[in-house]
């Protein structure tokens, strides 16, 4: 079964939500909000690429999927339903901008027009800043096709545009997703 240009996935460990954290062996929820961004599982295992695919991404690779492809929403009668990408049994429908990474067994790579930026933490001077990272500075963490060919590389120092950090915590680490155009300055 192939779609003709989705990618097929499922989430991975079978949730939609990561809304729940495992303290001294009990499972406790840490947030009971469908509607929460936050809590929305955003990691799909690749059950299936679309026809005629000849990329980099295989079956059982991961995507970094957006916050909505595997939520659930309540309709105009309060009636709880799948979102657009939902297909059946727990398997959903993924177009190629509805994912920013994948993962090839151990190394994550950015798709598209997409890259990671880790923030750097603020560093003491004389004036006091009222945020934990450097304002508009940043790390590349994992980057893109695009990037490479500017000569970016990963563990340049850059700048980037002011509102284009988009948080994810990608193996429990605060990166910013942004687009390559994001990017205004390699220091």
């Amino acid at each position: 079964m192939k779609a003709p240009f989705q990618f097929i996935v499922k989430p991975v460990n079978g949730k939609r939500y990561n809304n729940t954290k495992e303290i001294s062996g009990t499972e406790f929820i840490t947030s009971t909000s469908e509607e929460d961004h936050n809590f929305s599982n955003r990691y799909a295992e690749v059950i299936e690429t679309p026809l005629g695919y000849e990329g980099k991404i295989k079956i059982s690779d991961t995507l970094l999927v957006h916050h909505n492809v595997f939520k659930f929403y309540n309709d105009m009668y309060g009636n709880r339903k799948s979102g657009k990408s939902f297909f059946k049994d727990n398997l959903f429908l993924v177009d190629p901008d509805q994912f920013y990474m994948y993962k090839n067994k151990s190394e994550w790579i950015g798709h598209d027009k997409y890259c990671f930026i880790k923030p750097l933490e603020s560093k003491d001077g004389y004036l006091k800043k009222s945020s934990k990272y450097e304002p508009l500075t940043g790390t590349v963490k994992y980057i893109n096709q695009d990037l490479l060919d500017k000569g970016v590389k990963v563990g340049d120092v850059v700048l980037y545009q002011p509102d284009s950090e988009y948080e994810f915590l990608v193996d429990d680490e605060l990166l910013y997703r942004m687009f390559t155009d994001n990017i205004t300055v390699v220091l």
